[in-house]
């Protein structure tokens, strides 16, 4: 009866492959994060600006309704469904109107985000406070994008 050789090449990753894989999957984690993290704060961005276009959709047809802006904004139209922003008046008569949307939570971060508070006014113009520590933009690329 013969003894069972054991064959030189056994298979497994050998300790260099495996770190070549570590180096290899870090890399495109360190590419992929802040691509991802940029990603969702255009997206909370986006909402904001929906939040604020659907609360002066509402004003205006209050304002049909009744010959003036409303003072306040209904609870539903407070806040952005991520909750990353506050929806609110800036300042109200009862011919015109301005609204914001100012950043909470880790969109409010001074690295945060680029394009900051978001204004609409009753004529339609739009308005950001830029953060230019964050990176530079103009009001229509927030807006745009």
């Amino acid at each position: 009866m013969r003894l069972n050789m054991r064959n030189k090449h056994e298979a497994g990753f050998t300790l260099i492959e495996l770190m070549i894989v570590v180096v290899v999957v870090g890399i495109l984690a360190a590419i992929a994060l802040p691509a991802y993290g940029e990603y969702v704060k255009r997206a909370k961005r986006a909402e904001a600006r929906a939040g604020l276009l659907q609360a002066a959709q509402w004003l205006e047809r209050a304002a049909t309704a009744t010959g003036v802006y409303p003072t306040a904004l209904p609870g539903a139209l407070t806040t952005t469904a991520s909750d990353a922003y506050d929806i609110s008046f800036l300042a109200t008569t009862t011919t015109t109107f301005t609204l914001q949307a100012v950043p909470k939570g880790s969109q409010a971060n001074v690295s945060g985000d680029k394009c900051g508070t978001f204004t609409l006014k009753h004529t339609g113009e739009r308005g950001a406070t830029l953060n230019s520590s964050a990176g530079y933009a103009t009001v229509d690329e927030c807006w745009g994008r």
